[in-house]
C-alpha cells in the first residue's frame, strides 16, 4: 500500500457494504421478530429479500431506515451506523413502504418538492421532473394526492423515496395491487437506477419479479435467513430439469421406467440432471419405437424453491420443537 494511500474513517466507508448486519435481534413481546441475523448487501446489488408473511422482513427494513430499534446487534447503511449516525444513514437510504401513507393537502409535485426540502436537497426541480415523467405522473403533476388511485398514490410513494437520490433504494412490495403498466413502467426505471450503481432492495410476493430481477437473494422465516445465494445457483441447487413427453407406440422402455417420477397416460415426466441428458433420453425412446407426439422441458422457477425451502424449514422447526 502506498504511503499516501488514504486509510482514515472515509476511505473506510467508501469501501463499506451497502447494507451490513450484524446480530440483529427484535422482539415483540412473545414473538422473536428477528433472531440474530447476519447480512450483507454489497454496492451496486439487485438484491431481494423474500419471504412469507410474518417472516421478519419489515421488521428487518424498518430496522436499517431508524424506524424501530433493535433490541441487539448493528445495522449500518453505506457504513454509517443507523443510530450513532442516522441522520447519514438516512441520507443513504430511499425507502418504498407497503403502506400508502401520503399528506392529502398537497399535489404531486408539491409531495415530492416537499421530501427532496427535508433531505436538503438543493437544485431539485430538474431531478423531480424527470422522476415525475419516469414514473409516467406528467398528467397528474398537478392534482391533489387525495384525488389519485392507489396506484397512482404508490407511484408517488417511489418518487418520495428517490427525490433525494439515494445510493440504496428499499422497495417494500411496490407493485403490490398495481397494475401491469405501472409494474413495466417501475421496473425500466428502477433498473435504469441500478445501471447507473444504485442498489436495490426488493421485498415481493411476484416471485417471477425477483427471479427476473434479483442477482442475489435471502428468504427469510420465522426472524431467520433461511437461504442466501445467487438466484441461479439457488434454483440449481435446489431442483432438477425435467423432460415431460407424449408418446404413442410401444411400452416405455424398463430403462425409462425407472426414471420416470409421473406417467399419466401416455404422458411420463423424466428428471434430468443436465440438458445433454434431454438427447440421451429421446434416443432411447427412439430406440424402443416410441413415436413423440409432444416434449416439453420443464425448468425450475424460483416459486417451486420457495416453496421446498419453507417447507423444509418448516419440517425442521417442527421435528426441534418436539
Amino acid at each position: 500500500m502506498s504511503a499516501n494511500s488514504p486509510v482514515g474513517p472515509q476511505s473506510a466507508l467508501n469501501a463499506s457494504p451497502a447494507i451490513e448486519v450484524r446480530g440483529l435481534a427484535k422482539r415483540f413481546g412473545k414473538l422473536q421478530a428477528l433472531d440474530h441475523i447476519d447480512l450483507t448487501i454489497e454496492r451496486g446489488e439487485f438484491f431481494g429479500l423474500l419471504g412469507p408473511n410474518g417472516a421478519g422482513k419489515t421488521t428487518l427494513i424498518s430496522i436499517i431506515a431508524g424506524l424501530t430499534r433493535a433490541d441487539a446487534g448493528v445495522a449500518k447503511v453505506m457504513g454509517h451506523d443507523v443510530i450513532a449516525d442516522y441522520r447519514a444513514a438516512r441520507r443513504a437510504l430511499g425507502v418504498v413502504p407497503q403502506e400508502l401513507v401520503f399528506d392529502p393537502f398537497f399535489t404531486v409535485r408539491e409531495t415530492l418538492e416537499f421530501q427532496a426540502g427535508y433531505f436538503g436537497a438543493k437544485n431539485s426541480r430538474a431531478w423531480i421532473d424527470e422522476v415525475i415523467e419516469s414514473l409516467d405522473l406528467g398528467d397528474k403533476a398537478n392534482t391533489n394526492m387525495r384525488a389519485l388511485s392507489g396506484g397512482m398514490k404508490r407511484r408517488v410513494l417511489v418518487g418520495q423515496a428517490l427525490v433525494h437520490k439515494p445510493p440504496v433504494i428499499v422497495l417494500d412490495e411496490p407493485t403490490a395491487g398495481v397494475d401491469v403498466g405501472l409494474r413495466m413502467t417501475l421496473w425500466k426505471f428502477i433498473r435504469r437506477l441500478n445501471d447507473d450503481g444504485h442498489t436495490i432492495v426488493l421485498t415481493t410476493h411476484y416471485l417471477e419479479e425477483a427471479e427476473s430481477l434479483c442477482g442475489r437473494i435471502a428468504m427469510m422465516n420465522r426472524g431467520r435467513i433461511v437461504a442466501l445465494d445467487r438466484t441461479d445457483a439457488l434454483i440449481k441447487r435446489h431442483h432438477s430439469l425435467n423432460l415431460r413427453v407424449r408418446l404413442i407406440g410401444a411400452s416405455l422402455p424398463a430403462a425409462l421406467r425407472s426414471r420416470c417420477v409421473a406417467s399419466v397416460d401416455d404422458t411420463h415426466t423424466f428428471p434430468l440432471d443436465r440438458f445433454e441428458e434431454v438427447e440421451s433420453t429421446l434416443a432411447s425412446l427412439r430406440a424402443a419405437n416410441c413415436r413423440l407426439l409432444e416434449m416439453e422441458l420443464l425448468q425450475p422457477d424460483l416459486e417451486e424453491i420457495f416453496v421446498e425451502i419453507m417447507r423444509t424449514d418448516a419440517m425442521q422447526h417442527a421435528k426441534g420443537a418436539q
